[in-house]
């Protein structure tokens, strides 16, 4: 079965699985079974089971799964077996905080470059801050496959346009409103407002607020 059509869900746990991975090889973990990954991830071992079947399923009955193979063919699922050059478009206290994100290269993504109407700054970390009017110029030299953008709604669409227009195909957007790009472009959408108001919910249902528990503002006290 060809990976493109694999369900959004599982390629969406894919990730999760990556990081549970990760801390096991880290803890000289050499073998796990679904049953033991399971009861750490909190998911069953059969959807465990499923979703790395829909690729080969890699384990063993009796034996589990090894873990550094495992990790290193969910890597290459995800297309992290090959560098991806990312640029930063914003480079207010949002994008300055992703730039010195280090963890991005442990995966082989590399932020190159930030780009701003008013760079506050010309480096962040090692990584070069241009202003925006450069960006084409930048683009035709360097080849990038990402875009993160951390900029004002009113300006997302048009940057997002001419990044396109330049070759780049993938987003990362956390401006405040869903981008509409040609069909062969891949954006996730990410709205922090929205996962807030989902927590929000969750205590208002659970009368776990400040105000539903009695605990109130404390530093008075």
């Amino acid at each position: 079965m060809e990976e493109r059509k694999i369900s959004s869900a599982v390629i969406k746990r894919l990730p999760r699985y990556m990081r549970f991975l990760s801390d096991l090889k880290l803890e000289g973990v050499e073998h796990i079974s679904s049953a033991d990954l399971s009861r750490r991830m909190k998911v069953t071992a059969s959807q465990i089971r499923q979703d790395l079947n829909h690729f080969g399923g890699f384990g063993q009955q009796g034996y589990g799964y090894n873990v550094s193979y495992l990790l290193a063919e969910i890597s290459r699922i995800l297309g992290l077996d090959s560098p991806h050059d990312m640029v930063v478009i914003g480079c207010g206290n949002l994008g300055r905080a992703l730039a010195g994100y280090t963890r991005f290269e442990t995966r082989g993504l590399f932020i190159r470059a930030m780009f701003d109407i008013a760079p506050p700054v010309d480096h962040v970390r090692d990584i070069p801050v241009f202003p925006m009017r450069e960006l084409e110029g930048y683009l035709r030299t360097h080849a990038c496959d990402i875009a993160i953008l951390t900029i004002p709604k009113e300006a997302a669409h048009d940057t997002a346009h001419r990044l396109y227009a330049c070759g780049i195909r993938a987003f990362l957007n956390f401006a405040h409103l869903d981008l509409a790009l040609p069909d062969d472009a891949f954006v996730e959408n990410v709205h922090l407002s929205d996962s807030l108001m989902q927590l929000t919910y969750r205590l208002k249902e659970s009368g776990s607020t400040a105000s539903g528990n009695g605990s109130g503002d404390s530093r008075g006290n």
